[in-house]
């Protein structure tokens, strides 16, 4: 049985305290059981996997639906990027309405998006990756209505330091779901500060080091002279973006 199944043979016990136990109890009291034969039963222990993917679950949802009033409401594009996203995983009806139902709670609870994110990290410290994937999904839950409201980018900025992700990680997500002034003056390691020549000479080194030719005189593999490819046709992009904008 999974760690779903004992959970609502009444273990939440055996899995955590906190914000987020508090949150899964809620949910589960929204779910129809039939009490005789499932909550009455005798509570399961959890192993430590378990326990993993639960508080992951458990978090991820809550953790959603808090960011997704962070800026006063839920918006109806917010809520499709959730169901959305459930969609997209194999779990049966039951568990999705608990996902839901954990979104609603945590939404409208009195603990904070820190509270979750701090419960989260201490699940997966040693996981970097999980992390930053899951940041990732929170940046397209906020970009679900198309604006980066003042309220969310705090939230976002808080997660960040919670999961200890660094500025340039967090910086590249951001750029993928909201437009950025700056994006092409990234692009070729440069600020809106450089001047014209430090973006010229950027643009060149650039280029020579991206160059498919370059590449492949290096005998490197045929994916990563896929990969330089794109990445030069961004670079030449962005370059002519900053031509027209500078005037040069």
């Amino acid at each position: 049985m999974g760690w779903f199944g004992k959970l609502t043979l009444g273990s939440l016990g055996f899995l955590m305290g906190g914000p987020l136990g508090a949150i899964a109890g809620g949910a589960l009291g929204h779910i129809l059981f039939d009490k005789e034969n499932s909550i009455a039963q005798k509570a399961l222990p959890f192993g430590h996997a378990e326990q993993a993917q639960a508080a992951y679950f458990i978090s991820l949802f809550s953790i959603l639906g808090k960011l997704a009033k962070a800026d006063g409401f839920v918006s109806r594009e917010e809520i499709n990027i959730v169901n959305q996203f459930l969609s997209t995983l194999r779990l049966p009806e039951q568990q999705k309405q608990f996902a839901k139902n954990i979104f609603n709670e945590a939404k409208n609870s009195p603990y904070s998006i820190d509270d979750f994110a701090a419960q989260l990290y201490q699940v997966n410290r040693n996981q970097p990756t999980i992390l930053l994937s899951f940041m990732d999904l929170l940046f397209k839950v906020a970009a679900a209505d198309g604006k980066l409201h003042e309220a969310e980018q705090a939230a976002l900025l808080r997660i960040k330091n919670i999961f200890r992700i660094n500025d340039s990680q967090f910086d590249d997500l951001k750029s993928i779901y909201f437009k950025q002034d700056d994006r092409y003056y990234r692009t070729l390691n440069c600020s809106l500060q450089s001047t014209n020549d430090e973006i010229k000479s950027s643009y060149k080194k650039l280029v020579k080091e991206y160059h498919p030719d370059m590449v492949i005189s290096k005998g490197l593999p045929e994916e990563f002279v896929d990969v330089a490819t794109k990445k030069f046709q961004e670079i030449q992009e962005a370059y002519s973006e900053v031509r027209k904008e500078r005037g040069f």
